[in-house]
C-alpha cells in the first residue's frame, strides 16, 4: 500500500471506531503516526462517521422526513383529543403528558443545528474546531 491508500484505509478503520492498537496491528504503523494522522484527519474521521451513521438510522428507522410526518400526525391527534376533552376529565393530564413526550421526541428528531469551522493552531500539523450552535 502507499502511504496514501495506507492514510486512506486509516481513516475508515478510525470512523468504524477501530482502536489505535488494533489499527496500528492491521497496518504496521506505528502508534505515534496513527494519532497524528487521526488529528490531520479528524474531519475527514468525523464527516465519514456521521454519514454512516446517518444511513444505518435511515435503514433501521426509515428516512427522517417520514419519521417525522409520523411524530406530527401523532402529536395532532393528541392534541385534537384534548381539544375535544372537558378539562375536568382526569385522562387530559396523561393527554398532556404524551403531546409533550411527543413534542420532546420530535425536538429529538430534528436536533440542533451545528457549523464547523476548522482553524489551524499551534502546532501547525494539529487542528481543532470552533462549533457554532443556531437555534432553529
Amino acid at each position: 500500500m502507499t502511504d496514501s491508500e495506507t492514510i486512506a484505509r486509516f481513516i475508515f478503520l478510525r470512523s468504524q471506531g477501530w482502536s489505535f492498537n488494533r489499527i496500528q496491528v492491521e497496518l504496521g504503523v506505528s502508534k505515534p503516526t496513527l494519532i497524528k494522522w487521526s488529528r490531520q484527519h479528524q474531519f475527514e474521521i468525523g464527516n465519514l462517521r456521521a454519514t454512516e451513521t446517518e444511513a444505518l438510522a435511515e435503514v433501521v428507522f426509515g428516512q427522517r422526513h417520514e419519521r417525522w410526518r409520523v411524530l406530527a400526525g401523532q402529536l395532532k391527534k393528541i392534541e385534537a383529543e384534548i381539544e375535544n376533552r372537558d378539562l375536568e376529565e382526569i385522562p387530559v393530564s396523561r393527554l398532556h403528558g404524551i403531546a409533550a413526550a411527543l413534542r420532546a421526541e420530535i425536538n429529538r428528531e430534528m436536533g440542533r443545528v451545528h457549523f464547523t469551522e476548522a482553524t489551524k493552531t499551534i502546532p501547525t500539523e494539529e487542528f481543532v474546531y470552533d462549533r457554532h450552535e443556531w437555534e432553529v
